[in-house]
């Protein structure tokens, strides 16, 4: 079975397990006897070691294996829960992470064991249990050097002997000196049969449950495509008795019957050592319960069930398609399906009924009143339907924000900071590109307000403050955006500290500085390799951070903002759209150009007389209502060529980042339009004036200008 093309599957649901288990380790930490959290706990890394398997990462699959048996203990009441079992858990967890990155990076899961991290949680384990001793090393399983040569069947029906290489023979003495058993067992299927590789696979199941395929004659993969006749054989080491796994190969229906033969020591056959080309290094298979140390140290060189056939092979396939697409796929609620399908259905009505008017044979003004009341209805259509794709576009934003807690929690270690973060709004929604995006741009704002914002415990004692920070992190729609706020309680900004380094810096003058409000102050720390950080760790202070936040949210068409009060704490706002697909727009002329200004950051339209144009510093402001706000000549900035005398009064569309306002003047309105997007990717170097194209309806393309980096 070709597992590769489940790779995508895996690792959207390997993402909700890690995840999940991050959450219930963070509640574990703080309730140590929560039974609901331990077997929630349990149930996830058990899917998890499981869906590892199928897919053949048997390294992800060991550790997560371990981590398991550590639960069933707990589970079971055999042993507590410590703080250095959630701390070594903990860097399981991030250990199975990177084994994930690996996985998408490349399609394999890598070649690191993290035998540190098996030797703490099996150490934890023995300690939880009473059990001190150490077990013996396990020896690391050899290549396969050949396929197996196999003595013909004897006409009897007798068990085929299926020659082995040395390093299975070292299993099965092992297993053998360690109080199990080791048989050789040919399984013969009804010839009626139709599904010969489905009964198989059911044999292998069987077995697994009662022992360890080591070995299987032909290959599993052979089994898997049906390339054998109507029996197979298998080397299997089991605590069972003979009956017990012969009676188990011969329940399955449309098996005739199962020879077997108990293998000693000395009787298993050698194959002859023959040079081929390397295989992948085995790695053991999993054991139940039940199967004791020596059982496990002895691993099988190949893998069992047809459901594991390609264990080895699905990595390989993944990675020689390149890298697996990732990121691709939302959750959708079956209503909203539903009334995609619906709307859909309307369109085809209408679509018929257009159809049905161009064909009637029926006079000119009937014809117009019914094509003008289906364009109508196509119209209304259309805009549900496009309402409706939305939603299905539309991820909660918790997918973002429910990997903060456990990073908190880190960083709280490691600075010997107490702190806690407290979230709401996770159930706010926004769209799939925005929602890939947003996560670092937050993770920097975060580890900011906990590194630089919040005061060290003693600090925070003095100032008569709890000695645990708080960092809150809200999100909440307003209007068309979804708005995010992180605040701390922390020390706050000093303001004149940060003029002080951007003097020091020559980011700015004396002069400047003397001038400058607080909140001009703040926006400096979003210049790019601007840090106030007296000594650079690894958390922030390396002059990276907030100037990569700025960029990102406002290749998002967002903005960020700062606020602080010293000795209080600061805040960071940010203003994302809700999508980046499909957006309401003035269209605006431009000489004989087109363009379209989102309407999200349009305050008003003026019109101005020329009169009214003043200057400051050299630069043209319009005083509106109280504020200064400086004109913007588009013509000049997009060099568009003017077509006649200035007229005496301008028509101005006044537009907001944040809270800073600007004047757009432009030649004539056309009127608000609903705009797809268009990407216009790597062909234009545009300083980021033009945020995409739009094609109108008549064909003609119309650029977007991206209002941020306007103003």
């Amino acid at each position: 079975m070709d597992v590769s093309q489940y790779l995508e599957i895996f690792i959207d649901e390997t993402k909700e397990h890690l995840q999940s288990l991050n959450e219930q380790l963070l509640v574990l930490e703080k309730e140590p006897e929560n039974v609901e959290t331990i077997n929630e706990i349990f149930r996830a890394a058990h899917s998890l070691k499981g869906m590892a398997g199928t897919m053949g990462y048997k390294r992800m699959q060991r550790l997560t294996h371990d981590m398991e048996n550590v639960f069933s203990e707990i589970r079971n009441g055999k042993m507590k829960v410590s703080a250095a079992l959630v701390d070594v858990l903990f860097r399981g967890l991030d250990a199975l992470e990177s084994y994930l990155g690996t996985i998408v990076s490349s399609g394999d899961e890598g070649t690191e064991d993290y035998e540190d991290i098996i030797t703490q949680l099996n150490d934890i384990l023995k300690k939880g249990l009473g059990q001190m001793a150490e077990a013996p090393a396990a020896p690391k399983a050899e290549p396969v050097v050949a396929a197996p040569v196999v003595q013909p069947s004897n006409a009897d029906g007798e068990c085929k002997l299926i020659m082995l290489a040395e390093h299975e023979k070292h299993a099965i003495a092992t297993a053998i000196e360690g109080g199990e058993n080791a048989y050789t067992m040919t399984v013969h299927i009804q010839k009626s049969c139709i599904l010969k590789a489905a009964r198989a696979f059911l044999v292998f199941r069987a077995l697994e449950e009662l022992g360890t395929v080591i070995r299987s004659e032909p290959k599993v993969q052979d089994i898997e495509d049906e390339k054998f006749d109507f029996d197979f054989s298998v080397v299997l080491i089991s605590k069972e008795n003979m009956e017990t796994v012969k009676g188990a190969a011969e329940n399955v229906s449309e098996i005739e019957k199962a020879c077997i033969q108990r293998l000693d020591k000395e009787e298993a056959p050698a194959e002859e050592p023959v040079k081929e080309e390397k295989v992948e290094q085995p790695v053991e298979q999993e054991q139940p319960a039940q199967t004791t140390a020596p059982a496990q140290t002895t691993a099988p060189a190949q893998t069992t069930a047809p459901a594991q056939a390609a264990q080895t092979a699905a990595p390989k396939a993944a990675a020689q398609g390149g890298k697996p697409v990732v990121n691709r796929s939302v959750r959708v609620d079956i209503d909203k399906l539903d009334d995609l399908m619906n709307l859909v259905s309307e369109l085809i009505i209408a679509k018929n009924g257009l159809v049905s008017i161009n064909s009637n044979d029926t006079s000119k003004d009937l014809n117009n009143n019914a094509f003008n009341e289906q364009i109508e209805y196509l119209e209304r259509i259309t805009t549900n339907l496009h309402q409706s794709v939305m939603k299905t576009r539309m991820v909660p934003i918790e997918s973002v924000v429910s990997r903060f807690p456990r990073m908190i929690r880190d960083i709280s270690k490691k600075l010997n900071k107490k702190m806690e973060l407290y979230m709401t709004g996770e159930e706010t929604e926004l769209d799939r590109t925005v929602i890939d995006e947003i996560g670092d741009p937050l993770m920097h704002i975060l580890r900011n307000a906990a590194d630089h914002g919040l005061e060290t415990n003693e600090e925070r004692i003095k100032a008569g403050k709890p000695e645990s920070g708080t960092i809150r992190l809200d999100a909440y729609q307003e209007g068309n955006n979804v708005v995010i706020e992180v605040k701390d309680d922390g020390k706050g900004i000093d303001v004149e500290k940060v003029k002080r380094k951007a003097v020091e810096k020559g980011t700015i003058t004396q002069e400047q500085a003397d001038s400058m409000q607080e909140k001009e102050a703040i926006e400096l720390l979003f210049r790019p390799s601007f840090s106030t950080a007296e000594k650079i760790s690894d958390l922030s202070g390396r002059g990276v951070g907030l100037d990569v936040v700025k960029t990102k949210i406002e290749a998002l068409g967002g903005d960020v903002e700062g606020r602080t009060v010293l000795g209080e704490g600061s805040t960071f706002i940010i203003r994302l759209p809700l999508t980046l697909a499909i957006i309401q727009s003035l269209m605006v002329e431009l000489g004989e150009e087109k363009y379209a200004i989102p309407l999200s950051s349009i305050q008003t339209i003026e019109a101005v007389q020329t009169t009214d144009i003043k200057y400051v510093q050299t630069k043209e402001v319009i005083h509106l209502r109280g504020s200064v706000i400086p004109l913007v000549r588009l013509s000049d900035v997009l060099d568009v060529p003017k077509t006649g005398e200035e007229p005496t009064e301008l028509t101005v569309v006044i537009v907001a980042k944040g809270d800073k306002l600007a004047g757009l003047v432009v030649d004539n309105l056309i009127g608000q339009q609903e705009i797809v997007i268009k990407s216009i990717g790597k062909y234009i170097n545009n300083s980021k004036m033009i945020s995409g194209a739009t094609i109108l309806g008549d064909g003609e393309v119309a650029l977007i200008l991206d209002v941020n980096t306007l103003v």
